[in-house]
């Protein structure tokens, strides 16, 4: 068995059952590197991973493996603009790695540098999930023989409560970008994700009916609203919104909600600056954790992270507004997309106001009760 150096680090080589093998430890000191090795023949003899010389598992990264867990989410329609962001944050957490040297210490050392960074569970959660997935995938086509342990962090407590009134929502939307102000209005009025509003086509707008197909909707099944109420004026400014100026010609865009003809993306920035300016949300360091407006920390010198209402949030609020309207639940649902009751009622989000307003009527009640008159009881 021989050791030798390469640059840095320690590589060993020896021959196995007519094999030969030549691996990096990529360890600095040679005694460390002689006792992989012998730790490597003895895993060998024992037969425990096999040889691990087929041309397929070298440099085997976990990179390789999202690569091609992104190609199976391409061809089922799953790469969205919430999955790249995840995919993205994967890559740039645990890209680099072997794929078959990952360890459940390694991964909860990540998930407690996270933590204590101010990222929150669900968010963790989402690239370690990620992660395990890409692993799951490989498994099944043959490329790993195991999935590492990989800890899933409790989400028990990390329910979202943010909604908007009337009020706070015209105070934020006006301070948005001409051409997000009627994509957020849509989502508050139906309660339809992101996702969905930007996929909307004008082939999907006919006889005053919007139609959600199948494959856009998040659930898989198609649903629509009828144009009223509301979304009369809203649908008429986005038809006269349609027309786009190209450098030939003035060209009808195909999407109903566009960005100067494109597909409504991204818009994280707009959105957060808009809370701001309407005081609610703010930009906090996440070291200091001293808020304001700034995304960046003088002090700290770094990053500043938005904290406040989200998009999402405009989803509670449109099932808030269709419960209090006196809309049935299974109609409001039908709106929403909601597939379960139990998800519904968990959008249904009451403040003090409610629980003020559910004293009084039960007080009112209580007053009814007491005043109706006893009839007494008939003499025989």
């Amino acid at each position: 068995m021989a050791i030798f150096k390469r640059g840095k680090f320690y590589w060993y080589e020896f021959i196995f059952d007519g094999h030969r093998i030549r691996k990096s430890t990529k360890q600095g000191d040679k005694e460390a590197a002689k006792k992989m090795a012998a730790a490597e023949r003895t895993r060998l003899a024992m037969d425990d991973v096999g040889l691990e010389v087929k041309p397929k598992e070298k440099n085997l990264t976990i990179t390789s493996l999202l690569d091609a867990l992104e190609v199976d989410f391409k061809m089922r329609a799953k790469w969205t603009v919430r999955n790249q962001s995840a995919f993205r944050g994967a890559r740039n957490d645990f890209g680099g790695r072997d794929a078959r040297a990952l360890t459940a210490q390694q991964v909860d050392s990540y998930i407690e540098k996270r933590l204590a960074a101010g990222a929150r569970p669900a968010t963790v959660n989402r690239t370690t999930e990620l992660v395990r997935h890409a692993y799951r995938f490989a498994v099944k086509r043959g490329e790993l023989q195991r999935i590492p342990s990989i800890r899933h962090l409790t989400e028990k407590h990390n329910v979202r409560q943010g909604f908007f009134t009337i009020d706070e929502f015209e105070s934020a939307v006006k301070h948005l970008p001409e051409d997000l102000q009627d994509f957020c209005r849509f989502g508050f009025l139906t309660g339809w994700r992101k996702g969905e509003i930007a996929s909307l086509r004008w082939a999907d707008v006919a006889d005053g009916v919007i139609r959600l197909r199948a494959e856009r909707s998040k659930n898989r099944e198609p649903r629509q609203i009828v144009i009223d109420g509301e979304l009369v004026e809203l649908i008429q400014r986005r038809r006269d919104a349609r027309a786009v100026k190209t450098a030939e010609a003035i060209a009808l865009c195909e999407y109903v909600f566009h960005r100067d003809g494109e597909p409504v993306l991204e818009f994280r920035k707009s959105w957060a600056k808009a809370c701001i300016a309407a005081g609610l949300g703010k930009m906090v360091c996440l070291k200091c954790r001293v808020a304001g407006a700034e995304r960046w920390c003088e002090k700290c010198k770094r990053d500043t992270r938005y904290r406040g209402r989200l998009f999402h949030d405009l989803r509670r609020s449109a099932v808030r507004s269709m419960v209090r309207s006196g809309i049935p639940q299974s109609v409001a649902m039908k709106i929403s997309g909601h597939k379960t009751a139990s998800m519904f009622r968990r959008y249904d989000i009451a403040n003090e106001d409610d629980l003020r307003q559910a004293m009084l009527n039960l007080k009112k009640y209580h007053e009814a009760e007491r005043k109706k008159k006893v009839m007494p009881a008939a003499s025989n």
